[in-house]
């Protein structure tokens, strides 16, 4: 599967206020921006357009499933082929002239448009995010990109630099062999949102995250990549009954968001904090790993659910 991590550094034009998690709002306004950039009839329902199979938009946003595919597995509730990872502080107040970063991960051919995601995100900082501030929202600059530590997009000249800034993301082998590691702690950086038993869940026991694992690396790579890893699904869910939790300290974390698509407010929440398992985890550090790359549960495309693992000795 082909995955890019793509560093965005802006720059606030205005003095600007978002909410402490800003996942929501990068992405709602990213949306609207991407949408004026390419859509070419102006519809509003993009299910009876007649280009919708040709637009970028609606391949990113309203990602058909791959049943809707010549010849394609069916997948019921396809992931979205990207993230947006926003700042992370808790700071909802900027001033004027304030840096900030974000990351943009894209997955299979997405990497592609590329150079049409950047135009949205250039266009989003003239439209402006978070909340009005004496009557506008905050408009920002973007001032250079990087990928892998190298610039490939500077505003001086505002020219991508060429070149493939993304690499496979192959699913590495031996997902059953024997490791020797028996205790990792597990921090969950941004709102995880899992469910187990048809409802949400706030605590994570290893098989609940162990079945979140498998689902979302099954679906990305059936979707983005060569076709569904073979693995012990079940093998692996059974092993997972096994690892115990040894310390827990997670939360709930709640926010609000707005929906333009619904017009009204949503309450959001997941866990954050850290679990610390033991047990026979070697076999799962793959999972692990690129979960960590990619994200990990429900409204990921949000920056939900960014985890990281560390070994215990």
């Amino acid at each position: 599967m082909l995955y890019g991590a793509y560093r965005f550094s802006c720059l606030f034009e205005d003095e600007a206020i978002l909410p402490s998690y800003k996942g929501s709002t990068f992405r709602g306004v990213f949306g609207k921006a991407l949408r004026k950039v390419v859509c070419a009839l102006k519809r509003n329902d993009c299910s009876e357009c007649l280009l919708r199979e040709r637009c970028i938009y609606y391949q990113v946003f309203e990602t058909p499933s791959l049943s809707e595919e010549a010849g394609g597995p069916r997948v019921a509730s396809p992931p979205h082929p990207f993230v947006i990872e926003p700042p992370l502080t808790a700071e909802t107040h900027f001033k004027k002239g304030e840096p900030f970063e974000f990351q943009f991960l894209l997955f299979g051919r997405a990497n592609d448009y590329l150079p049409y995601f950047i135009y949205a995100f250039d266009e989003m900082g003239k439209v402006g995010i978070g909340k009005r501030v004496n009557g506008k929202r905050a408009r920002f600059s973007l001032r250079n990109i990087t990928a892998d530590g190298k610039r490939i997009y500077s505003q001086e000249d505002r020219m991508l630099q060429k070149g493939e800034w993304y690499r496979d993301m192959s699913f590495p082998p031996g997902m059953d062999r024997a490791e020797d590691i028996t205790s990792i702690r597990l921090f969950i950086e941004t709102p995880l949102r899992l469910k187990f038993g048809n409802r949400l869940t706030a605590a994570l026991p290893f098989h609940v995250l162990a079945r979140a694992m498998l689902r979302r690396i099954s679906s990305l790579f059936n979707f983005y990549g060569d076709g569904e890893p073979e693995l012990d699904y079940r093998g692996l869910v059974k092993r997972a009954q096994d690892i115990r939790i040894a310390d827990s300290r997670l939360a709930w974390f709640d926010w609000r968001r707005y929906s333009s698509r619904q017009d009204q407010e949503m309450l959001m929440g997941g866990i954050v904090g850290s679990v610390t398992y033991e047990g026979a985890i070697g076999g799962y550090m793959p999972l692990i790993e690129l979960c960590s790359e990619v994200h990990l549960g429900k409204q990921t495309s949000f920056g939900l659910g960014k985890i990281r693992a560390e070994t215990i000795e």
